[in-house]
C-alpha cells in the first residue's frame, strides 16, 4: 500500500489574513491579528471558502484515503468547514509538522516594520536570501523543508493506499514541491514569486514509480463555480518575494 496523490489546500482566508492586507496597503510597522498565529479563526470569505471546497470534496470521484491538517486552527477548520459541507467523513488527522513557518521575533511585523525596527535582520535577509534566512526564533524555508520530507518518511509507513488530502499553509503548500519535484533554492523562489498559493485553492502531486510530478497548481475553480470569493493573501513575506 502507498500514497500515490497528494491534495495540498491551503487554508481560506483568515482575520490575520485580512489584518495583514490591511496593514500592507496602510504601510504600517505592525499586522493587527487577532490572536497568536496558531489561533487565528477564519473570516466570514474563508469560511464561505472552506465550504466551496466542501463542494469539491464532495464531487471528487475518488475519495482521499485519509486527511492531515496543521494543528493551527485555520487549517483544522478548514477541513472541517469542508467535510461538513461535503457531507463526505475522510478518516483524519492532526500533524505539528504541517503548521506555518514560524517568524520569530519578525511575528508580525510587515516589510516596512522588519525595516524599520530590525535593519540588521533586514541586511542579513539580503544576505543569506529568502530561502535559507532564519529570523531569530524562527525558521528559514530550508527548516520547513526539514519537517516536511520528515512527514513525507512517516507517511508510507501509516500504510495509506491512495490520496491523502492535507490542509496547511502556502509556504508549506510551496515547501512540499519544493521536496517532491527536487527543486533548487533559485527555481523555487522563481516559482513562488510568479505563482501566488490562493486560499482555499487545490494543488495535486501525483506519484509514479519514476516520482513525484506537479498536476495542478493553486487551483481555485471550485471556488468561482460556487460564487466564493478569491483572495491572494500570504502570511509569510517571503511566499511571495517583494
Amino acid at each position: 500500500m502507498v500514497v500515490t496523490a497528494l491534495w495540498l489546500v491551503r487554508h481560506g482566508e483568515s482575520l490575520a489574513n485580512v489584518a495583514a492586507s490591511v496593514a500592507e496597503r496602510g504601510r504600517h510597522e505592525v499586522v493587527a491579528a487577532p490572536a497568536r498565529d496558531a489561533d487565528v479563526e477564519l473570516s466570514a470569505t474563508g469560511i464561505q471558502q472552506a465550504q466551496a471546497l466542501g463542494g469539491w470534496l464532495g464531487a471528487l470521484a475518488e475519495k482521499p484515503a485519509f486527511a492531515f491538517s496543521s494543528p493551527y486552527v485555520r487549517a483544522e477548520q478548514t477541513l472541517l468547514t469542508a467535510m461538513t459541507a461535503s457531507g463526505v467523513t475522510v478518516p483524519s488527522g492532526v500533524d505539528e509538522r504541517l503548521r506555518d513557518r514560524e517568524l520569530g521575533i519578525l511575528d508580525l511585523l510587515t516589510r516596512w516594520g522588519v525595516e524599520k525596527r530590525y535593519p540588521e535582520e533586514a541586511a542579513r535577509k539580503n544576505w543569506h536570501g529568502k530561502f535559507y534566512y532564519r529570523p531569530p526564533g524562527g525558521e528559514s524555508w530550508a527548516d520547513v523543508a526539514l519537517r516536511v520530507r520528515s512527514f513525507l518518511g512517516d507517511l508510507d509507513a501509516r500504510g495509506i493506499d491512495g490520496d491523502v488530502l492535507i490542509t496547511a499553509h502556502d509556504a508549506v503548500v510551496m515547501v512540499f514541491l519544493y521536496v517532491c519535484l527536487g527543486m533548487r533554492e533559485r527555481e523555487l523562489l522563481d516559482f513562488a514569486q510568479a505563482n501566488p498559493v490562493l486560499n482555499a485553492s487545490v494543488t495535486r502531486l501525483v506519484r509514479t514509480h519514476e516520482g513525484w510530478s506537479l498536476e495542478l497548481f493553486s487551483s481555485a475553480e471550485h471556488l468561482e463555480a460556487l460564487g466564493a470569493p478569491v483572495t491572494e493573501h500570504s502570511r509569510d513575506p517571503d511566499v511571495q518575494p517583494h
